[in-house]
């Protein structure tokens, strides 16, 4: 038997190639997300910095200006202390919910990022159900605070991990409600509940077609409860420092106990987003009476300039938004836990139900 060598090195340059696309189209599917996960970490940082600046200024202090100019470094010199510090556990507490506990509660809103179009054609995943897709994941995270509660094996912590799926479901319905409000006219327009539709279909009629001026009853409550769900002031009862030793948090330490703030963060800055994509428009800069339409009218021209414009523009409207979450924070005092769960029960949830059965006879009567 004669074997060709021409034959054999053929084979072995295509077996090769074969193997150079698969790693190829490996780094293709990593690249974006890690790019991402970069993106995100620099806005949390960045929201840390500005929550500390903006506190300072409400309360007349300096606040942090040491670590790199003007302080912005800080968050990442607090995250380097937390990372080198020892991690403890409980001798009588349940180690794997210990231990799982926090990243649950992480992971589960990082994978919430990937349904946001920061821009045009500039998301990560295009579901059709993305929506709620966003609302079914970040359910995920107070399993993670539950199971934190529980594995820690003190009172104090399980009470607060109790407490925590107590807002969450108070607050999470009355935010699914209002969801679903919006969800009925993307339907109606595009068949589809894709954040990238939902943000061309207020593209349509400019600055006036954002929901924010169809659904003004349900942008309030979305907000609302989106703060809850964040576990910000005036809604922190999980954690309140003199009534339950900072809750679940209590036993943690280390980096653990800083994924708990990560977590935090990361489900203000999406809750921000969100509220950008449902009700503001997403990148969309229609400013009635300014011709500005036209310059920005770059979806399909520009590239990567509309790109980074879509960009700015969405990250802009969630930057105000943040500033509004922030300044809420420390303008109000703290709400007791009979007062947080009427709140929850007693008047969003009536008045979300009022408003998905007011849009739902409105599309009826528009057909």
């Amino acid at each position: 038997m004669i074997i060709d060598t021409t034959e054999v090195q053929d084979l072995n340059s295509f077996s090769g190639l074969e193997s150079f696309k698969e790693v190829y189209g490996i780094l293709w599917i990593l690249v974006p997300i890690l790019i991402l996960v970069l993106g995100i970490t620099i806005s949390v940082l960045a929201i840390v910095w500005l929550e500390r600046e903006i506190s300072a200024g409400i309360q007349q202090r300096i606040g942090p200006e040491y670590a790199g100019p003007f302080g912005i470094l800080q968050a990442l010199a607090d995250g380097t202390k937390l990372l080198f510090k020892e991690n403890l556990i409980p001798s009588r507490g349940d180690t794997r919910l210990f231990s799982i506990g926090p990243s649950i509660s992480v992971i589960s809103i990082l994978i919430s990022y990937s349904v946001i179009p920061f821009g045009y054609n500039f998301v990560l995943s295009d579901f059709n159900i993305g929506v709620f897709l966003w609302i079914a994941i970040s359910s995920i995270a107070p399993i993670g605070l539950l199971m934190s509660g529980y594995g820690s094996n003190n009172k104090y912590s399980f009470l607060g991990g109790l407490r925590a799926a107590a807002q969450s479901i108070s607050y999470e319905i009355p935010l699914t409600l209002c969801v679903l409000s919006i969800s009925l006219r993307a339907i109606r327009l595009s068949n589809s509940l894709s954040t990238v539709d939902i943000v061309d279909g207020q593209s349509k009629y400019g600055f006036w077609g954002w929901n924010l001026w169809r659904q003004p009853i349900g942008f309030i409550v979305f907000l609302i409860s989106s703060l809850a769900e964040c576990e910000r002031l005036p809604f922190d009862l999980p954690e309140a420092e003199e009534e339950l030793v900072a809750g679940y948090q209590t036993e943690y330490s280390g980096i653990r106990f800083g994924l708990f703030y990560v977590a935090s963060y990361l489900n203000l800055f999406i809750s921000s987003l969100f509220v950008t994509v449902l009700y503001l428009g997403g990148s969309n800069i229609s400013i009635p009476y300014i011709f500005v339409s036209e310059f920005f009218e770059k979806n399909k021209t520009y590239g990567v300039f509309g790109t980074t414009t879509d960009l700015f523009i969405t990250l802009a409207k969630t930057y105000f938004f943040l500033f509004v979450s922030i300044i809420t924070r420390w303008s109000l005092p703290r709400l007791r836990m009979d007062q947080l769960l009427n709140l929850g029960w007693k008047f969003l949830l009536p008045i979300s139900l009022g408003n998905l059965l007011l849009t739902t006879s409105s599309q009826l009567f528009s057909l």
